[in-house]
């Protein structure tokens, strides 16, 4: 791990406010008409990899057309600042910054333009972990958040939250143009709960809080139009999302979960790995190490409050949080131990 300059870290906090305040651009969107019944009718054609799609916008009329106007000064702004972001993303990565690679950026991208992440979606695993290093101005090494699955979580509170908006992830995937399939289940009677590119290594899985008794069924997101694997113990990373850029193309905002749960969320995940994923479990013990290093000296009262927190969640959470803290290096060992002895009814000694 090293830090980024502060250029660079100011770069970072720009592409992210541009992303915040994010206009549409004209890729993949344009403008045609056509005539029907001897009438001549506007539409919105949208071309999403190797499909296309019309959306009628009504008769041509003096108002309709002057909608069409404005939506084209709109969609040039957009452009203008779509160029913008470019720039900042070509001089973050000459800056340091850490990048997805050209496939990932396009998963991410299709997430993004289908609404995902305006749903409720959370990136987390791997490629959030990149995203925390430009947050927090540091640059990991490349072993720590190496991998090609792409983890959205989901919470069932997407529901409230959002009401009016509707993403179809899966048309979104399987039409991007990228080769993108269905993962069948291992119970073939269950749906699937993951997408991966034909012939890649390349996938999307996707993740929701479990709720109550232990169950594996897949759980149904009406939101996006699809299903995801319920999962123990992430309604506590997702209490608390926070907006994020990704390094690549214009900027991509995402959400992602606050750092210091991310860190505590690891090291519970890293002891409940079973002894055949245990190569999976040293990379989480690894990301969480080198992330807690940097809140430890830069915002330590982050992990206090994610420690704090995590004293509401079940004994069983918090009795593992302190197991995995255990098979941290012997100096963070200390540093967090002191926190959650401190935070959680649970003793340290467990």
């Amino acid at each position: 791990m090293r830090r980024q300059n502060d250029t660079t870290t100011l770069l970072y906090a720009e592409l992210l406010s541009l992303c915040a305040n994010k206009l549409p651009s004209e890729r993949g969107v344009s403008i045609v008409s056509k005539m029907v019944s001897g009438r001549r009718y506007w539409y919105a054609q949208l071309t999403v990899g190797s499909k296309q799609k019309q959306y009628s916008i009504g008769p041509d009329t003096a108002e309709i057309r002057d909608r069409i106007e404005a939506h084209k000064a709109l969609i040039e702004e957009g452009s203008e600042r779509a160029e913008t972001g470019q720039r900042l993303v070509a001089m973050l990565a000459k800056g340091g910054a850490i990048t997805p690679v050209n496939a990932e950026a396009r998963v991410l991208e299709v997430l993004e333009r289908a609404g995902v992440f305006l749903a409720g979606g959370v990136l987390v695993g791997s490629h959030a972990f990149s995203v925390y290093g430009n947050m927090l101005g540091v640059r990991w090494e490349r072993e720590a958040f190496m991998t090609q699955d792409i983890d959205i979580a989901s919470d069932h509170r997407i529901e409230v939250a959002i009401p009016e908006h509707v993403a179809d992830l899966k048309t979104a995937l399987t039409e991007s143009g990228m080769g993108f399939v269905e993962v069948p289940a291992f119970d073939r009677k269950n749906p699937s709960t993951s997408f991966i590119v034909q012939g890649q290594s390349l996938k999307v899985d996707l993740l929701i809080p479990m709720q109550g008794k232990e169950s594996h069924k897949p759980v149904q997101i009406r939101k996006l139009k699809t299903f995801a694997a319920p999962v123990r113990f992430m309604d506590y990373l997702l209490e608390d999302v926070q907006p994020a850029a990704v390094v690549a193309k214009a900027g991509m905002l995402v959400n992602v979960a606050d750092p210091a749960r991310f860190v505590l969320h690891k090291l519970v995940v890293a002891h409940r790995r079973p002894v055949a994923m245990q190569t999976k479990a040293l990379k989480d013990i690894q990301q969480a190490g080198v992330l807690l290093e940097v809140l430890l000296e830069d915002r330590p009262g982050d992990i206090l409050l994610a420690a704090e927190a995590a004293n509401s969640m079940p004994q069983k959470f918090q009795s593992e949080l302190l197991l995995g803290a255990k098979k941290l290096d012997a100096s963070l060992r200390k540093g967090i131990t002191k926190i959650l002895g401190s935070a959680l009814e649970v003793s340290p000694s467990i």
